[in-house]
């Protein structure tokens, strides 16, 4: 219960900044540009909070509303489209401002969302967070990563797409995000990397990432590349009632050492272990050896074969692998602001690839994300702490940001695409034209969110 309601906290928490921020820079550039603003209202709806400010901006009688569903909000300006307009007033209404003032109003609200995440993102990086440290679990068996070199223990020190100079790495999240662009962009990715500690020699491998173009973003992509996990201690954590590892007599703080022949050094290896066991059927029990307050002890352990993606897989109903070494990511003043324009930059790139490729069928549409998703990331991360929420926020503000420059009619995006038309034949569009691409474009919008709807649907529940 208490998780349910931190995620909805959470959730709530965050439309209402994303919304609010980005109808914030609607209003202050039609504010800027002399456009009286009727409206400002954060949700849909029935009416929850009224406000009227006595002290306003020359020219302008705004009322701040709350409404009832929080989904969404609007700047109603004055418009002679939508209402008669004094004719004393009628410099005020938006309709009849140049297009370059109309074209700035209608930008700054995904502009102020993408200005938020900068801003965010260079937060988290003044306050730091802690974050796994990028030395290597043991690469999966025949992985790009086990065929390219890499080994259980590595500490990988720099990394950068082939043909860039080689970066540092500061945790195992940077290295993360180093792997998605390569794997999504369809490029190498070379890594220098140490024996853990730094000792011996340096060595400098390349991750052939460029096969792996047209794979969907999914854990099954990770497992390709082989680096899913930083090194961690293979102890048993909380235990499933009922499950194969209390049916067997483990306990949480159990560490793993041996599996059958195979000697354990790492709770990724030892998961990969469990995985593997229901390969060919029905897991056999193995003898596992375990170390329990100081004390050696053997216990035979039967994992049970559960269907995962069309496949069976082994799981002992445990978890299982220790927290991994954690080292502290923070930033100056200067350097946190340059990473947060970066880190926005390389989202948005990424978003609109992800998009156009599912746009001509490159990628699976199942990689849409509905509410459902986005409120239980919501959840997860403000239980981690205030760093990781704020940096969820930054994340989907990007993405707030970039979906509302998108030329789709009904969204900001559409309305630039209107004013560039203008702009090109010096004629606006025609009303007609007007109500034929807003009904396209309502539709479009519709079936996306049906699809991520169903996304979510079927990924929490199905």
């Amino acid at each position: 219960m208490h998780a349910m309601l931190t995620t909805l906290i959470a959730f709530v928490v965050a439309l209402a900044v994303l919304i609010a921020v980005h109808e914030w820079g609607h209003y202050r550039m039609a504010v800027a540009c002399g456009v009286k603003v009727l409206r400002f209202s954060i949700g849909f709806g029935p009416t929850l909070l009224r406000y009227k400010p006595r002290k306003q901006h020359p020219g302008q009688d705004t009322e701040f509303v709350i409404a009832a569903i929080p989904l969404g909000g609007y700047v109603k300006m004055l418009d002679e489209r939508e209402g008669a307009v004094a004719p004393e007033e009628r410099d005020r209404a938006f309709n009849t401002q140049p297009l370059r003032s109309r074209a700035l109003v209608v930008a700054a609200g995904p502009v102020a969302n993408l200005v938020l995440a900068v801003l965010l993102y260079a937060l988290v990086g003044w306050v730091g967070m802690q974050e796994p440290r990028a030395v290597l679990a043991p690469p999966v068996a025949g992985s790009l990563a086990a065929k390219a070199g890499v080994q259980g223990g590595d500490w990988v020190q720099r990394g950068a797409l082939a043909g860039d100079e080689l970066a540092p790495l500061a945790s195992f999240e940077s290295l993360r995000w180093l792997l998605t662009q390569g794997a999504l962009d369809g490029q190498d990715v070379v890594l220098e990397v140490a024996a853990d500690a730094g000792a011996g020699r340096h060595r400098e491998l390349t991750l052939p990432l460029s096969s792996l173009k047209g794979h969907d973003p999914d854990a099954s992509l990770f497992r390709a590349i082989g680096i899913l996990a930083p090194l961690s201690r293979p102890v048993i954590g909380e235990l499933v009632p009922g499950g194969a590892a209390e049916r067997a007599g483990l306990k949480p703080g159990d560490v793993v050492r041996r599996v059958g022949d195979v000697v354990i050094e790492d709770g990724q290896q030892l998961r990969e272990r469990i995985r593997a066991s229901a390969r060919d059927g029905t897991p056999p029990a193995r003898d596992w050896q375990i170390e329990r307050d100081g004390q050696v002890m053997n216990l035979d352990v039967q994992p049970d074969a559960v269907p995962e993606q069309g496949k069976s897989i082994g799981r002992i109903g445990a978890m299982v692998g220790g927290a991994p070494e954690m080292v502290l990511v923070r930033l100056g003043p200067l350097e946190g602001l340059s990473a947060g324009v970066a880190r926005v930059w390389e989202v948005s790139a990424l978003s609109l690839r992800l998009l156009g490729r599912m746009a001509v069928g490159e990628l699976s549409l199942k990689n849409l994300s509905g509410p459902i998703a986005i409120a239980d990331y919501a959840g997860k991360s403000a239980s981690l702490g205030l760093t990781y929420y704020l940096a969820f926020l930054a994340f989907i503000s990007v993405s707030l940001g970039v979906l509302n420059l998108l030329p789709i009619p009904v969204l900001d995006g559409g309305h630039l695409m209107y004013y560039l038309w203008e702009a090109v034949t010096g004629k606006p569009v025609t009303g007609v034209w007007l109500e034929r691409l807003q009904y396209v474009g309502m539709g479009l919008l519709l079936t996306l969110m049906t699809v991520a709807m169903f996304n979510d649907v079927v990924n929490r529940w199905g």
